[in-house]
């Protein structure tokens, strides 16, 4: 659970991370959920909806997948 007000979290919370990255590149994304769900619903399951968090892994996903290579064509 969440403490304090809604505004100001995120930031307190990069604010803590910062100080045990070190020098490394990093980013800090607040994805509490906006809904907390009594049952799974759809793809959900019970609890916090982490939205934007299926989002954020199909895109880091596709990141990581091979590029495909171009198939040369012969040209008769």
């Amino acid at each position: 659970k969440h403490t304090g007000n809604r505004e100001g979290g995120a930031i307190t919370a990069a604010l803590f991370l910062k100080e045990f990255v070190g020098d490394a590149r990093w980013m800090h994304l607040d994805i509490a959920g906006p809904a907390f769900l009594d049952r799974p619903h759809g793809v959900s399951p019970k609890g916090g909806s982490g939205f934007g968090v299926m989002t954020a892994i199909r895109f880091l996903e596709s990141l990581a997948e091979p590029e495909p290579e171009a198939e040369e064509t012969e040209e008769a």
